[in-house]
């Protein structure tokens, strides 16, 4: 998370919403009240600190989106010149999606971590190939966030998933939502930040 409010800051003004620094500092202050009332490891599902954790995920989620639809207007309607500028904005968008949506699929996994943890977890949202073959990993394998990191680099970059297949309906839906962000990201914003180059 605090990677994604590092990006958010480097974003140029024009693209986000307010002063470049409000909505980062708004995450920052959130995430510090989550990390000081969440213990070291997580052992057990809790409640308020889940829905602490989702409503900031979801707030850099609306601010990512947000950036993505103000560059969409300046390339599609201003003509910006600068297209260095508009590159590394495109990049950071796409880079702040990547670990954004890890946090989602960390977060809808098989009830939360919080779940997973305490043991009483539901049936898995996502289908990873460790889950398949024993021989693999032992039985009772679970996903950590490097996996979930993986995930959703992967499915931002092929727009689809890639050896990890989502199960639910929510987990069709959030994946699906990110190949569409993604999408945008570098079709329009990236080509188009090119095509002002050349």
């Amino acid at each position: 998370m605090l990677v994604a409010i590092a990006l958010q800051l480097l974003l140029p003004k024009r693209v986000t919403a307010g002063p470049t620094w409000l909505l980062p500092a708004l995450e920052g202050v959130l995430l510090f009240w989550l990390v000081v009332g969440t213990p070291n490891t997580v052992e057990e599902e809790h409640v308020a600190r889940r829905r602490a954790a989702i409503g900031i995920t979801a707030l850099v989620s609306a601010a990512n989106v947000y950036s993505l639809v103000r560059l969409s207007d300046q390339l599609l309607h201003k003509g910006p010149s600068n297209g260095r500028q508009l590159i590394i904005a495109g990049a950071l968008i796409w880079l702040t999606n990547v670990l954004i949506f890890a946090l989602w699929y960390w977060q809808a996994d098989r009830g939360g971590p919080g779940r997973r943890a305490a043991g009483r977890d539901g049936p898995p949202d996502f289908l990873y190939p460790q889950m398949n073959d024993d021989r693999i990993e032992p039985a009772g394998w679970r996903p950590t966030f490097i996996d979930y990191l993986y995930l959703s680099l992967t499915n931002a970059a092929a727009f689809s998933p890639t050896d990890t297949m989502p199960l639910t309906p929510l987990a069709k839906s959030v994946m699906g939502a990110q190949s569409l962000v993604s999408l945008v990201t570098v079709a329009l914003v990236v080509s188009r930040a090119v095509n002002i180059l050349t």
